[in-house]
């Protein structure tokens, strides 16, 4: 029927659109990108967070799973009410700054200043005489940013995980963003702060429970794609979502959005087909090849024997594993596990046959 010649020509239409913008899936996914596949609700929580004063959201997931690319949409959502956004990255952080507290909260204080076209005034602010490293970092964020602008201001601190090794800064600092945060029920000014947190896996550190940021705030969890949204993607790149191979392909990379991707990049591209992709996944010649050497060498240069044998023993098993706590943090934040309770299974089949293979 007319209907659905229709449907079928906007599906086509749709799918020339793809394969003329197809995306090399590098890095966070572009604002106007058609390939960002919205999570069940999470935006829109996000969205509605951001309107109230003195929001606080935290955005945890294994690395390659979205929250850099969401975090910038919740910037751009700010933007869209005539907010200030601000991006910062700790994850590319010099090791000399983060680990010497007043230094790194100079370095965050200026750095703000800077991206929001303020004036500097971090040297001349700065009472090291009378007061600590936190309140001048207190005082300057209330006179010389917020005071300043008269509008809210959304502040993303991307891998804020990259902070939890140095005990120097981790307790005052992360005690500091509750103390804003608290503010801001009470203080107008502070009350124009949105900040977003953005980690791997729970914090293992210790922190008081009144002065951590990581129990406060609204917790948003980025899950791996359903089996409706890894159809949607292959929609999206031009691929036929009743392929009985992108079931395989589920089967091979879970709903991993960055497995899946790749996948599609090079199948919409016709550099492979699904055969031939799912064939070579785990060796040397298949297109995760980088990616599972870059995981490889991680565990290898991290010099810790049991976290290799942590995975070993995970990846050979049948069964959920028992691991210590600290163990499955640093496996599941790398993404190479999911978990349940104490127990711990290979995230995927693509990262049981490699590492059952290599280790």
């Amino acid at each position: 029927d007319k209907q659905s010649q229709n449907e079928e020509s906007k599906n086509n239409n749709n799918n020339n659109n793809s394969m003329q913008s197809l995306e090399y899936p590098d890095g966070s996914v572009p604002l106007d990108s058609s390939f960002y596949l919205e999570r069940n609700e999470v935006e829109s929580l996000c969205y509605q967070t951001l309107k109230k004063p003195a929001a606080l959201i935290r955005i945890k997931a294994p690395k390659l799973m979205g929250k850099t690319s969401l975090a910038k949409r919740i910037i751009a959502e700010g933007i869209k009410q005539n907010y200030q956004g601000m991006y910062l990255d700790l994850g590319s952080v010099n090791k000399e700054v983060i680990t010497n507290l007043d230094k790194f909260l100079r370095w965050l204080c200026s750095k703000v200043s800077l991206e929001l076209n303020l004036n500097n005034q971090v040297d001349n602010a700065w009472d090291t005489t009378l007061l600590g490293s936190n309140d001048n970092c207190t005082d300057y964020f209330k006179k010389y940013i917020l005071n300043q602008i008269n509008s809210p201001l959304v502040l993303v601190l991307d891998e804020v995980d990259r902070l939890f090794p140095y005990s120097e800064i981790v307790e005052d600092f992360f005690g500091m963003l509750r103390s804003w945060h608290e503010k801001g029920k009470t203080s107008d000014t502070w009350k124009q702060l949105r900040l977003v947190l953005a980690h791997a896996t729970e914090i293992y550190i210790p922190l008081d429970y009144h002065q951590s940021p990581f129990n406060a705030g609204v917790p948003v969890d980025l899950e791996e794609f359903n089996q409706k949204q890894v159809k949607d993607l292959a929609t999206r790149h031009g691929i036929n979502s009743q392929d009985n191979l992108l079931k395989e392909l589920r089967t091979m990379v879970g709903g991993h959005p960055y497995l899946l991707r790749l996948a599609m990049y090079d199948i919409a591209s016709e550099k492979t087909t699904f055969k031939g992709l799912l064939e070579s996944a785990t060796s040397e010649a298949g297109i995760y090849s980088n990616h599972l050497r870059s995981l490889l060498d991680i565990l290898r240069s991290a010099s810790d024997l049991d976290l290799v044998q942590a995975l070993k023993q995970v990846v050979n098993s049948n069964a959920g594993v028992e691991l210590d706590s600290m163990q499955i943090y640093k496996l599941h934040s790398l993404g190479m596990v999911v978990r349940k309770n104490n127990h711990v299974t290979p995230r995927c089949q693509l990262y049981r046959e490699y590492f059952c293979r290599v280790l």
